[in-house]
This record gives C-alpha cells, structure tokens and sequence, in this order.
C-alpha cells in the first residue's frame, strides 16, 4: 500500500511538473511582448476614437501607417513569439524567429493568396493555410526545435554547431510545421475557440461568471498565460470574447482599490491603492492593487469574485467581444464591441466591488494590525535604513526573473538572491505583515517603514506548501536574523522550479534610492539594500 501511494505522489508530482513547465514557457514566452501588444492595442482604440469623431479618415495615409504601427505586431505574431519561446526553452532565438518568418514568407504567402490546390512538397499533399497572426502553430514548431537542438547539440562538433545547427532546424522543422504542426495548431485553437464560443452561445452569463471571478486568481497563479494565446488566436478570426469576460476582474480589482482608498485610515495603505489605482485604470496593470491590498486582506479576494462575476456574467450575456487585443482599462474601451454594453459590464463590476468595500471593509479580524503594534513601530514612518540579506547565495538583477511582475519592478525595486540554502531570516527589525499559507512568500514592515517581500521562487505557489515550513505568524515581531522560513532548496528544484528569489521594496516610491550594497556570492545578514529618504 505504502509503495502504491509513493508511486501515485510520484505520478502527480511529474504531472504537475509537465504543467508548470508548459505554464512557464507560455509564460516566460509571452511576457517579453505583453507591453508592445498592449501598447499595439491602445493604437488600435486611438484609432477607434479618432475615426469615430469624424477627427481622421479610415482612408487617409495618417491612418494607414498608424494602423501599420498598431497591427504589425499582431500580422507577424509568429516571428515575435518564435524568438521569445526559443529563448526561453533554451534554443536560438533567431532560428525560432526564422521558423515564424517562413509562415510569412512572400512565396508562400502567395500560394496561400491564390488557394494553390495540390501543392506537395516532396509528394506530401500540403494544406495550404495562413498563418499570420497564429499562436498555436509557432508554439508546437518552436518547442519541437527544443528538442531537436538539444539533440543536435550534442551529435554535433561545436566548431560546427554555428551554422550546422541552423540549417538542419530550419529545413526539418519549417516543412513539418506547414505540413503537420501548422494545420494540428491551428484546428486545436480553432476546435478550442468554438468551445469557447460554444459554451457562451449556450450560457454567456455562466462562462462570463465564471471567467469574471476566477481571472484575478488565474493571474495570481500565472494560469491566465494559458488562455491568453486562445484569446490572441479568436482575435485572428474576427473577435475575441474571453478578454471581454475576464475584463470585469480588473474594473473589480480598480473599484476595491477605490473602496479602500477612501475607506482606510493608513497613510501607506492609502498610498499604495492610489498609486495602483492610475496604471490599473489607464493601462490595466492591476499589479499594485493584487500585491499590496488583494493578497494582504483576504476579505477583498471576496470582493473582487463576486463583483468579477457579475459584470463577467453581464459581458458574456450581451455576447461583448474584443477586436485587438488590449489590458483592460479605460483607454481600451474602444476595443470592445458594443462599447455601450461592455461599459455597463465593466462599470457594474468597479461599482459593485467598490460600494461593497466601503459597506463591508477591507480587513477580517485577523488582517488588522493591531493598534499596539502601529505605536510601537511607527508603521508610515519611513526613514533611512539598512535591508539585510535574507538568503544566503548569488545576487543577481531583478531583470533576470521569469515573473514579469519582478524584472519589471511592478511589484516593487530590489533585488533577487539565488539561494544556496534553504533558510530565509529577517532582514530588519520589524513586523510580519503578510504571510502566503503555502509558506513560499512573506512581507515584512521594519521599523523604520520599510515594506519587504521576499518571495522565494517562480511560480512555486503551485507546489502549495509542500517543501516549505514557517517559522513565525501574521502580526508576529522578529529580529535581524531570526528565521522566519524553512525550504527544501534541492526537492524544489528538483520539481522544476527556479529557485531565484526577489527581495523588493513595495514602497519605493516612498525613497529618494534604494542601493544595492554589494554584488556576487552575499551571506545571510550581511548588509544587501540601503535605503535613501
């Protein structure tokens, strides 16, 4: 029995590794060009409003080269994502950008204008397809190239690899992707989209529900790269509906925001709604809100489903879709179609989260910080102080982690520590303001003001606690050095996870600088961070 349920742990463990790293390269894939298809996205709104004023003719040049600007990113999808996903599997970069640029090719191209009947290459019969603005396709080519110059890697001199590597790549894998890959891609997105599209048409208020609560948490757990290329895909064929649902969550997520900002009494708590406030509502990173209020007080993580899934359940009923592809955000409105009836969706999900907020609060019992504690450490009071190392192990930049939300410095400035060993103690001197259940992540408030998180690993909220013991509670005082989290540094990795660990401060904004101390191999307690007021 006993060998039987290690087998079967064993089983779910590797599954569970296959999916994290499917999860990770999508991922890691996408959040290289998550901002220029944003920013591609709100041309294609400008447009949308400038057109729709009467200010700029759709036959205008004006019009031509912006709609160039905006749509170019989109029409040559395929060589983007080809770089991006072969870079991070490891591969070359150009050869993935290749494999993506052959699908778009003025050859090929042409036999696809045509509708060239029997086409063959080497006595194969070829369907013929386009695959421009695909994401499916390049995503199956690009990870079997993977493979196959990991193989070739290896079989081949390395005086040779230059260009021996390249050649057979590209003629292997460019026929198989028009031959195989391409046409398998493309009916799976396209079998996936009709699912999609199949369960709105039969209940749009119960797949919107459903997307509108449960997208804020898909993000947190980096899930929601799985559905991204399927919206990117439905935007190929004339419109996309999962965007549209899963827009309520942010409204929600900005209305909480509001509801907090003029509900709190905290003058750190008030700055940071604001602050996430703007960029949530104008760009749509939601970023600030889901880190320094969402995760902290769990009674907003209520909030923000309930009025996700109204306003997600109202845009599937009306059927809203997106055009292009967009954060959801006020200047993105245009996006959507109808404008009219997506607004009453998103609108009602912010209203809905922020009255609920200020009716209900923010904080449970056990979010509270307790008044004695606010006294003693003068939480607000920032001045300036010294961060301690809380691992020990290699510094590295936060530009090197795979989470966007880290090398983008959304989260907060810092730094990250590859640890080599499974202990993480307190940097300063202060108060355990936040702590994940599963053990992986932990905030800190110091005395002097300063917010830490240290949140040890990419994505390892997935192994929910497992590898993992804390040492101290919510609201719990420490001391420089105490141990604060217990990992199993080799099991962890052994799992698949990147171990890098950001250390970052949440209110930067709050410093003139924030300076590193020091680079390369850093133990434990030894002085990392200095902040500047």
């Amino acid at each position: 029995m006993n060998s039987n349920t290690t087998s079967i742990e064993a089983s779910a463990e590797k599954k569970e590794t296959i999916i994290n790293k499917i999860l990770g390269a999508i991922s890691g894939s996408f959040a290289p060009i998550l901002g220029v298809l944003a920013g591609s996205g709100l041309i294609s709104a400008l447009l949308s409003i400038l057109t729709t004023l009467g200010w700029l003719s759709p036959e205008s040049g004006t019009y031509a080269i912006l709609s160039a600007a905006g749509h170019a990113i989109f029409y040559f999808f395929p060589i983007f994502l080809g770089i991006t996903l072969a870079i991070k599997l490891g591969a070359n970069g150009y050869v993935g950008g290749a494999i993506g640029a052959a699908l778009l090719e003025p050859h090929y191209m042409d036999l696809v204008a045509s509708k060239a009947q029997d086409v063959t290459f080497l006595g194969i019969p070829v369907i013929v397809a386009s695959y421009s603005s695909t994401v499916f396709p390049i995503l199956i080519a690009v990870s079997i190239y993977s493979l196959l110059d990991k193989f070739l890697k290896k079989v081949i001199y390395k005086e040779l690899q230059m260009f021996i590597n390249p050649l057979i790549s590209l003629v292997v894998i460019v026929p198989l992707t028009i031959l195989l890959f391409g046409p398998f891609g493309t009916y799976v997105g396209e079998a996936i989209g009709m699912i999609i599209e199949f369960l709105s048409s039969k209940s749009g208020l119960l797949t919107g529900a459903v997307l509108g609560a449960g997208w804020t948490f898909l993000t947190i757990l980096g899930l929601h790269w799985a559905v991204i290329p399927l919206a990117i895909a439905n935007l190929a064929n004339g419109g996309d509906p999962i965007i549209a649902m899963a827009a309520a969550a942010p409204f929600a997520q900005i209305g909480m925001g509001i509801g907090v900002f003029f509900k709190t009494k905290n003058t750190d708590l008030k700055t940071v709604t604001g602050s996430g406030i703007v960029p949530g509502a104008l760009a749509g990173t939601t970023e600030l809100i889901t880190y320094g209020v969402l995760v902290r007080y769990k009674r907003t993580m209520v909030i923000v489903a309930l009025a996700g899934a109204i306003g997600g359940a109202i845009n599937g009923t009306f059927g809203i879709k997106a055009t292009a592809f967009a954060l959801p955000s006020f200047l993105s409105i245009p996006v959507f179609s109808p404008i009219g009836l997506y607004l009453i969706g998103v609108l009602t999900a912010l209203v809905v989260a922020m009255v609920l907020t200020l009716i209900f609060g923010y904080e449970g019992k056990n979010n509270a910080i307790p008044s004695k504690t606010v006294k003693e450490f003068g939480l607000g009071e920032v001045k300036r102080e010294t961060i301690l190392s809380p691992l020990s192990g290699e510094i590295i930049p936060l530009s090197k982690i795979a989470d966007p939300l880290f090398s983008t410095e959304t989260v907060g400035k810092g730094i990250a520590v590859e640890p080599t060993k499974g202990e993480v103690v307190s940097p300063v001197d202060g108060i355990v303001t936040t702590l994940f259940p599963t053990g992986h992540a932990i905030g800190i408030t110091s005395e002097a003001g300063a917010e830490i998180l240290i949140y040890v690993g990419v994505d390892t909220i997935n192994l929910k606690g497992q590898f993992f013991h804390s040492h101290v509670k919510q609201w719990d005082s420490v001391k420089r050095g105490d141990l604060l989290i217990q990992f199993d540094l080799e099991n962890v990795k052994a799992a698949g996870y990147d171990i890098k660990t950001p250390v970052v401060i949440t209110n930067s904004n709050q410093y003139v600088d924030i300076e590193l101390v020091k680079d390369g191999k850093i133990q434990a307690k030894d002085e990392l961070i200095k902040l500047i007021v």
